[in-house]
């Protein structure tokens, strides 16, 4: 019998990896897991010092060479100086995890009837939701075509990208002690992203630069119970996501494994779509 090498697929060592939004609940995660595979990662959010010091400890847990990078996806100034930054400390780009996502400063404003939002929150939010998918996949994707190596660019979606909430599941739901909503800028802004996979992955593809969508369901993360029992009534699986779980299917994504694999869809909803 053949010996097979399929567990070799998944191994990412000697590969640059950088993840936006990379403190964040899921952002750490995925770091985390592609570290443990043996990426390079790059840590990308917005505060200099917590990118540095999660990054210090990446390197102290998992041995590879890490890096903590401040920067803000909506400025395209930011996103450049950042891919000139990763480009001194390693050779290439390989993976790039597009996933940084807004959280709103002014929370009143965020979670307004749909009524009465603001065209200023719209535009804060989509500055960041998509117009930083935007230059980050822009800026990392002009570099992968001119290492001439190919790539895996995945980018973070949300299942209300693809459906519309069920807004009955909000009734005295909260989220850190503040009453929720998902509002429209969100599920607009998660729908354009997946559009963007698509268009990217045919753009792309004779450049062997592979884009693919992660769809994740609802998270843990800070609901009261209230919240969590209204939504996990609405799963087949009975229950709301662990941020753990979604780290496998970017590990795959960015790997060989998924070498045949570009402009899909990876949904991670426990189920909530399949009915």
């Amino acid at each position: 019998m053949i010996k097979t090498h399929y567990k070799d697929l998944f191994n990412l060592k000697n590969k640059t990896a950088i993840v936006t939004g990379g403190l964040g609940i899921l952002g750490k995660r995925f770091c985390m897991g592609l570290a443990e595979f043996g990426a390079n990662v790059v840590v990308v959010d917005l505060d200099e010092k917590e990118t540095k010091k999660f990054a210090k400890e990446l390197t102290e847990c998992y041995g590879n060479r890490s890096i903590g990078i401040d920067c803000d996806v909506s400025s395209s100034e930011d996103v450049k100086h950042m891919v000139r930054r990763v480009m001194d400390e390693f050779d290439e780009i390989n993976i790039l995890h597009n996933n940084a996502a807004s959280k709103s400063d002014n929370l009143n404003a965020f979670f307004a009837p749909f009524e009465e939002y603001s065209l200023d929150e719209w535009r804060n939010i989509m500055s960041v939701n998509l117009d930083g998918m935007f230059l980050v996949a822009q800026a990392i994707g002009s570099q992968m075509v001119q290492q001439g190596k190919g790539g895996s660019i995945i980018q973070t979606s949300s299942i209300y990208g693809m459906l519309s909430p069920d807004h009955r599941i909000y009734e005295g739901s909260y989220y850190l002690n503040r009453k929720i909503n998902t509002p429209a800028v969100y599920t607009a802004s998660k729908a354009a992203i997946i559009g963007l996979s698509k268009y990217l992955a045919a753009y792309w593809a004779d450049k062997k630069i592979r884009v693919n969508t992660l769809i994740l369901g609802g998270n843990e993360s800070g609901q009261n119970d209230i919240f969590k029992k209204n939504y996990s009534a609405r799963i087949p699986l009975g229950r709301m996501g662990k941020p753990d779980e979604m780290v496998a299917a970017l590990i795959f994504l960015a790997s060989e494994a998924s070498s045949y694999i570009t402009g899909q869809n990876i949904i991670i909803d426990g189920g909530l779509s399949a009915w």
